[in-house]
């Protein structure tokens, strides 16, 4: 549950980090923009590095639910449902937001696109609010 909890923080904390991004491009200030892309990629791919983890963990250990070492069928089936169509809206968030890094440093990515980083900083913001439900739903109830 540690791991999970620290998962959360980080995805909490990379939605902090979207929200300086986009007052940085407010502000015309195109380093921050950058710098603060960068950390919010950054927090995407190691909570996605963590869940691999995780996932390779409950593969090789079990849930130990039941007999069963993949849990309880209806648990694992959806607890991998679950947890995995997460996973792939966190690696399209993180390739969304890498292409308006990579879009920045080559300097086709100006203030006055501001709109285009508030949409994917709302696309973002959906993925953690997301998580957070189901590190309630599925972790701690």
């Amino acid at each position: 549950m540690g791991l999970t909890a620290f998962m959360t923080f980080l995805l909490i904390c990379s939605s902090v980090t979207m929200v300086l991004a986009l007052a940085s491009i407010q502000r015309e200030d195109m380093a921050g923009l950058r710098k603060f892309l960068a950390l919010t990629i950054l927090g995407g791919l190691m909570f996605l590095g963590m869940q691999a983890y995780e996932w390779s963990h409950l593969i090789h250990e079990g849930l130990g639910l039941t007999g069963n070492p993949w849990g309880a069928s209806l648990f694992g089936t959806t607890f991998f449902i679950i947890t995995g169509f997460h996973g792939a809206h966190v690696t399209g968030g993180v390739i969304y937001l890498s292409s308006y890094l990579i879009r920045s440093l080559l300097g086709r990515l100006q203030p006055r696109h501001v709109n285009q980083i508030e949409i994917a900083a709302l696309y973002w913001h959906f993925v953690d609010l997301v998580w957070i439900l189901v590190f309630t739903f599925v972790y701690l109830l």
